[in-house]
C-alpha cells in the first residue's frame, strides 16, 4: 500500500482515548478508517478541533441538505486541486444523493451537472467565496435570496467553503492519499 501522508502517521492504539474511540467508531460504521483521521492524528489537538468544526458545519440542520453540503466540498475541492477531498467527499456525495454520476459531474464542471438552478447558484457563491471572498457583495447575497437561500444558508455555504479550503491545503501539503474504498462507494 502507498504511503498515506508525508508526515508520520500514529498507530490508532497509541492515540488519546477520545480520538481512538472516535476513529474506531468511524471504522465500525463505514468499514475502514478514512486516511484523513490517520493523517491529521499526527497532531491530536488539531484533529480534535478539526473534527469539532467539521461536525458543527456538516451535521448542522439548516437550509442545505447533506448532499448539497457535499456538493460544495466537491466543487471547491476540485478548484483547489485537492485529490483527497474530491475523491472522499465525492463518495459521500454519491451516497447522500443516491446518484452514481453526480460527484463526477460536480467536480468536473458543476455548471453542466444535472443539478438544479438553485444548487448552481449555491455553487456559484461557494466558488466566489473560494476564489474571491474579498469581492463578495450584497449582489451575491441577493442572487442567493432569489433562489430561496437565507442569510444563514449563505453563512453555511461560506463556512463550508472556508473550512474545506483549509482542509484542501492540509491534504495537499501532507500528500494525503484517498482510501481505495472511496472510489467504489455509491457507484452501484
Amino acid at each position: 500500500m502507498s504511503q498515506i501522508s508525508r508526515f508520520p502517521v500514529p498507530d490508532v492504539i497509541d492515540l488519546p482515548d477520545d480520538l481512538r474511540t472516535t476513529i474506531l467508531a468511524v471504522q465500525e460504521k463505514v468499514g475502514f478508517i478514512p486516511n484523513v483521521f490517520l493523517t491529521l492524528a499526527h497532531r491530536p489537538d488539531e484533529l480534535r478541533a478539526f473534527l469539532a468544526y467539521h461536525d458543527a458545519l456538516m451535521d448542522r440542520d439548516g437550509g442545505l441538505s447533506h448532499a448539497e453540503k457535499e456538493m460544495i466540498v466537491v466543487a471547491t475541492s476540485n478548484a483547489n486541486e485537492c485529490q483527497y477531498c474530491v475523491i472522499a467527499h465525492g463518495a459521500i456525495l454519491r451516497v447522500r444523493a443516491k446518484n452514481a454520476l453526480i460527484a463526477d459531474q460536480v467536480a468536473v464542471n458543476y455548471r453542466k451537472a444535472d443539478i438544479t438552478p438553485k444548487q448552481k447558484a449555491m455553487l456559484d457563491f461557494a466558488m466566489k467565496v473560494m476564489s474571491a471572498a474579498g469581492h463578495i457583495s450584497d449582489t451575491d447575497f441577493e442572487a442567493l435570496r432569489e433562489h430561496g437561500f437565507s442569510n444563514e444558508d449563505a453563512w453555511d455555504i461560506a463556512a463550508i467553503t472556508a473550512f474545506f479550503g483549509m482542509s484542501n491545503r492540509l491534504a495537499n501539503i501532507t500528500s494525503m492519499r484517498p482510501n481505495d474504498e472511496f472510489y467504489e462507494m455509491g457507484r452501484s
